[in-house]
Protein backbone atom coordinates (compact mmCIF):
# COMPACT_ATOMS: atom_id res chain seq x y z
CA UNK A 1 0.00 0.00 0.00
CA UNK A 2 2.78 2.47 0.62
CA UNK A 3 4.79 1.41 -2.55
CA UNK A 4 1.42 2.21 -4.17
CA UNK A 5 1.05 5.65 -3.05
CA UNK A 6 4.79 6.85 -3.72
CA UNK A 7 4.43 5.62 -6.97
CA UNK A 8 1.37 8.03 -7.62
CA UNK A 9 3.27 10.56 -5.44
CA UNK A 10 6.46 11.06 -7.12
CA UNK A 11 5.81 11.38 -10.57
CA UNK A 12 2.97 14.30 -9.98
CA UNK A 13 6.18 16.26 -7.72
CA UNK A 14 8.09 15.87 -10.99
CA UNK A 15 5.69 16.94 -13.44
CA UNK A 16 4.13 20.02 -11.49
CA UNK A 17 3.82 23.06 -13.80
CA UNK A 18 5.91 26.49 -13.82
CA UNK A 19 3.83 28.32 -12.21
CA UNK A 20 3.53 26.04 -9.04
CA UNK A 21 7.19 26.32 -9.05
CA UNK A 22 7.34 29.88 -9.32
CA UNK A 23 4.89 30.27 -6.97
CA UNK A 24 6.98 28.05 -4.58
CA UNK A 25 9.93 30.37 -5.01
CA UNK A 26 8.02 33.52 -4.18
CA UNK A 27 6.87 31.83 -0.80
CA UNK A 28 10.54 30.67 0.19
CA UNK A 29 11.61 34.27 -1.05
CA UNK A 30 9.38 36.19 1.51
CA UNK A 31 10.57 33.81 4.27
CA UNK A 32 13.89 34.98 3.44
CA UNK A 33 12.51 38.68 3.12
CA UNK A 34 11.09 38.40 6.59
CA UNK A 35 13.54 35.94 8.40
CA UNK A 36 16.68 38.20 7.12
CA UNK A 37 15.54 40.96 5.19
CA UNK A 38 18.61 43.46 5.21
CA UNK A 39 21.83 41.33 5.94
CA UNK A 40 23.42 40.33 3.08
CA UNK A 41 25.80 37.60 2.75
CA UNK A 42 28.87 38.35 1.54
CA UNK A 43 29.15 37.72 -2.52
CA UNK A 44 25.27 37.47 -2.74
CA UNK A 45 22.08 39.53 -2.99
CA UNK A 46 19.55 40.48 -0.17
CA UNK A 47 16.53 39.33 0.56
CA UNK A 48 14.87 41.95 -0.89
CA UNK A 49 16.80 41.60 -3.96
CA UNK A 50 15.57 38.06 -4.51
CA UNK A 51 12.25 38.34 -3.97
CA UNK A 52 12.23 41.38 -6.17
CA UNK A 53 13.95 39.15 -8.59
CA UNK A 54 11.27 36.50 -8.38
CA UNK A 55 8.71 38.60 -8.37
CA UNK A 56 10.23 40.24 -11.56
CA UNK A 57 10.02 43.66 -9.60
CA UNK A 58 13.18 45.74 -10.43
CA UNK A 59 15.17 46.70 -7.61
CA UNK A 60 14.43 50.17 -5.94
CA UNK A 61 17.02 52.70 -6.61
CA UNK A 62 19.10 54.02 -3.21
CA UNK A 63 17.50 57.25 -1.28
CA UNK A 64 18.70 60.49 -2.46
CA UNK A 65 18.40 63.51 -0.26
CA UNK A 66 16.30 66.33 -2.09
CA UNK A 67 17.39 70.13 -2.46
CA UNK A 68 16.31 72.37 1.09
CA UNK A 69 13.06 74.35 0.88
CA UNK A 70 12.13 77.41 1.39
CA UNK A 71 11.40 78.40 4.73
CA UNK A 72 7.78 78.87 5.57
CA UNK A 73 6.09 82.12 7.05
CA UNK A 74 6.90 83.12 10.53
CA UNK A 75 4.39 82.22 13.53
CA UNK A 76 2.46 84.47 15.60
CA UNK A 77 4.07 86.04 18.41
CA UNK A 78 3.76 84.00 21.74
CA UNK A 79 2.01 85.52 25.18
CA UNK A 80 4.07 88.45 26.66
CA UNK A 81 5.89 86.72 29.66
CA UNK A 82 5.79 86.99 33.02
CA UNK A 83 8.26 90.34 34.47
CA UNK A 84 11.41 89.94 35.37
CA UNK A 85 13.16 90.63 38.72
CA UNK A 86 13.65 93.82 39.55
CA UNK A 87 17.32 95.59 39.14
CA UNK A 88 20.12 96.35 41.87
CA UNK A 89 19.28 100.08 42.97
CA UNK A 90 21.70 102.52 40.86
CA UNK A 91 24.69 104.24 42.07
CA UNK A 92 24.02 107.25 44.55
CA UNK A 93 23.77 110.57 42.94
CA UNK A 94 26.59 113.44 43.53
CA UNK A 95 25.34 115.91 46.37
CA UNK A 96 23.64 119.05 45.55
CA UNK A 97 24.43 122.46 45.21
CA UNK A 98 24.78 124.57 48.92
CA UNK A 99 21.95 126.95 48.79
CA UNK A 100 23.23 130.49 48.94
CA UNK A 101 20.97 131.76 51.72
CA UNK A 102 22.51 132.25 54.80
CA UNK A 103 19.77 131.43 57.21
CA UNK A 104 19.45 128.01 58.87
CA UNK A 105 16.47 126.91 59.59
CA UNK A 106 16.49 124.85 63.27
CA UNK A 107 14.03 123.44 65.59
CA UNK A 108 12.95 126.48 67.91
CA UNK A 109 12.07 123.71 70.67
CA UNK A 110 11.52 126.51 73.98
CA UNK A 111 11.21 125.18 77.74
CA UNK A 112 8.95 126.60 80.28
CA UNK A 113 10.42 129.83 81.71
CA UNK A 114 11.87 130.95 78.39
CA UNK A 115 14.56 129.68 75.67
CA UNK A 116 17.27 132.74 75.23
CA UNK A 117 20.21 133.00 73.30
CA UNK A 118 23.32 135.22 72.65
CA UNK A 119 22.80 138.78 73.45
CA UNK A 120 24.20 140.53 70.68
CA UNK A 121 21.49 138.21 68.32
CA UNK A 122 24.43 137.21 65.59
CA UNK A 123 24.37 133.59 67.35
CA UNK A 124 25.28 131.84 63.87
CA UNK A 125 24.77 128.27 62.86
CA UNK A 126 26.64 127.13 59.72
CA UNK A 127 26.11 130.40 58.18
CA UNK A 128 22.36 131.22 59.19
CA UNK A 129 21.39 133.25 62.04
CA UNK A 130 18.69 131.89 64.75
CA UNK A 131 16.93 134.84 65.65
CA UNK A 132 12.65 133.90 66.82
CA UNK A 133 10.45 134.35 69.51
CA UNK A 134 7.20 133.28 71.03
CA UNK A 135 5.75 134.81 73.98
CA UNK A 136 2.04 134.96 75.50
CA UNK A 137 -0.17 137.34 77.35
CA UNK A 138 -0.84 136.37 81.34
CA UNK A 139 -2.36 139.49 82.14
CA UNK A 140 -5.41 141.10 80.87
CA UNK A 141 -5.07 144.82 79.54
CA UNK A 142 -7.63 146.97 78.03
CA UNK A 143 -7.55 150.61 76.58
CA UNK A 144 -5.04 151.97 74.41
CA UNK A 145 -1.66 150.73 75.27
CA UNK A 146 1.06 148.30 74.04
CA UNK A 147 0.35 144.63 74.96
CA UNK A 148 2.94 143.39 77.71
CA UNK A 149 3.19 139.86 76.40
CA UNK A 150 4.72 138.49 79.76
CA UNK A 151 4.58 134.83 79.02
CA UNK A 152 8.10 133.93 77.03
CA UNK A 153 8.21 130.45 75.56
CA UNK A 154 10.57 131.30 73.39
CA UNK A 155 13.13 134.15 72.37
CA UNK A 156 16.19 132.88 70.13
CA UNK A 157 18.60 135.97 70.38
CA UNK A 158 17.00 137.62 73.19
CA UNK A 159 15.72 140.61 71.03
CA UNK A 160 11.93 140.49 72.72
CA UNK A 161 11.89 142.44 75.91
CA UNK A 162 9.01 141.52 77.98
CA UNK A 163 9.14 144.52 80.16
CA UNK A 164 7.94 146.69 77.20
CA UNK A 165 6.44 144.06 75.26
CA UNK A 166 8.97 144.91 72.26
CA UNK A 167 10.52 143.26 69.54
CA UNK A 168 13.62 145.21 69.10
CA UNK A 169 16.05 144.62 65.60
CA UNK A 170 19.96 143.75 65.89
CA UNK A 171 20.08 142.14 62.48
CA UNK A 172 18.70 143.63 59.10
CA UNK A 173 16.47 141.80 57.47
CA UNK A 174 13.20 140.32 56.36
CA UNK A 175 10.97 138.99 59.51
CA UNK A 176 7.51 137.66 59.86
CA UNK A 177 5.06 138.26 62.84
CA UNK A 178 1.74 137.51 63.44
CA UNK A 179 -0.52 138.14 66.63
CA UNK A 180 -3.59 136.57 68.27
CA UNK A 181 -5.38 138.56 70.64
CA UNK A 182 -8.36 136.88 72.44
CA UNK A 183 -11.21 140.30 73.32
CA UNK A 184 -12.72 139.73 76.87
CA UNK A 185 -16.51 140.09 75.93
CA UNK A 186 -19.88 140.28 77.42
CA UNK A 187 -20.68 144.12 77.67
CA UNK A 188 -21.02 144.65 74.20
CA UNK A 189 -17.70 146.54 73.07
CA UNK A 190 -15.19 145.60 70.82
CA UNK A 191 -11.35 145.63 70.42
CA UNK A 192 -8.89 146.71 68.28
CA UNK A 193 -5.06 145.43 68.01
CA UNK A 194 -2.70 147.08 65.79
CA UNK A 195 0.90 145.86 64.83
CA UNK A 196 3.53 148.58 64.96
CA UNK A 197 6.83 149.00 63.85
CA UNK A 198 8.21 152.18 65.43
CA UNK A 199 4.71 153.70 66.36
CA UNK A 200 3.18 153.32 62.71
CA UNK A 201 0.57 150.87 62.57
CA UNK A 202 1.44 147.71 59.85
CA UNK A 203 -0.99 145.47 60.28
CA UNK A 204 -4.73 145.84 62.33
CA UNK A 205 -7.50 143.11 63.41
CA UNK A 206 -10.51 143.99 65.07
CA UNK A 207 -12.93 141.51 67.10
CA UNK A 208 -16.80 142.23 67.74
CA UNK A 209 -18.46 141.73 70.77
CA UNK A 210 -22.25 141.44 68.97
CA UNK A 211 -23.52 138.51 70.56
CA UNK A 212 -21.89 139.00 74.10
CA UNK A 213 -18.73 136.50 73.28
CA UNK A 214 -15.36 136.21 72.79
CA UNK A 215 -13.63 136.85 69.71
CA UNK A 216 -10.62 136.85 68.42
CA UNK A 217 -8.26 140.06 66.61
CA UNK A 218 -5.63 137.88 64.07
CA UNK A 219 -2.91 139.24 61.74
CA UNK A 220 0.34 138.41 60.32
CA UNK A 221 2.98 140.54 58.30
CA UNK A 222 6.15 140.51 56.31
CA UNK A 223 8.67 143.70 57.19
CA UNK A 224 11.79 144.96 56.73
CA UNK A 225 13.73 145.63 59.48
CA UNK A 226 16.85 147.74 60.35
CA UNK A 227 19.01 147.18 63.06
CA UNK A 228 17.30 149.44 65.96
CA UNK A 229 13.80 148.77 64.53
CA UNK A 230 10.87 148.51 67.09
CA UNK A 231 7.91 145.65 66.55
CA UNK A 232 5.12 145.73 69.08
CA UNK A 233 1.24 145.13 69.22
CA UNK A 234 -0.79 147.76 70.50
CA UNK A 235 -4.67 147.45 71.89
CA UNK A 236 -6.41 150.68 70.45
CA UNK A 237 -9.61 150.50 72.28
CA UNK A 238 -11.48 147.31 74.04
CA UNK A 239 -10.40 144.85 76.53
CA UNK A 240 -7.31 141.86 75.99
CA UNK A 241 -7.50 138.72 77.87
CA UNK A 242 -5.23 137.57 79.44
CA UNK A 243 -5.74 133.68 79.76
CA UNK A 244 -3.16 133.36 83.01
CA UNK A 245 -0.83 130.16 81.42
CA UNK A 246 -3.44 129.24 78.68
CA UNK A 247 -1.87 131.51 75.86
CA UNK A 248 -5.42 132.67 74.27
CA UNK A 249 -3.53 135.66 73.11
CA UNK A 250 -0.27 135.45 71.76
CA UNK A 251 2.78 137.21 69.68
CA UNK A 252 5.81 135.63 67.59
CA UNK A 253 8.09 136.54 65.21
CA UNK A 254 11.23 135.21 63.24
CA UNK A 255 13.99 136.46 60.74
CA UNK A 256 13.27 134.81 56.97
CA UNK A 257 16.50 136.53 54.95
CA UNK A 258 19.10 138.64 57.06
CA UNK A 259 20.75 141.33 54.66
Amino acid sequence: MVLLALTIAVPLLLLRSPETSAHYYEMMGTCRMVCDPYNPKSGGATAMEVSQNVNGVAPLPPMAQGTRGEPGRPGKPGPRGPPGEPGPPGPRGPPGERADSKLAFTALAGAAGGDTGEVDGANSTAGGYRIAFYVGLKNPHEGYEVLKFDDVITNLGNHYDQSTGKFTCHVSGIYFFTYHVLMRGGDGTSMWADLCKNGQVRASAIAQDADQNYDYASNSAVLHLDSGDEVYVKLDGGKAHGGNNNKYSTFSGFILYPD
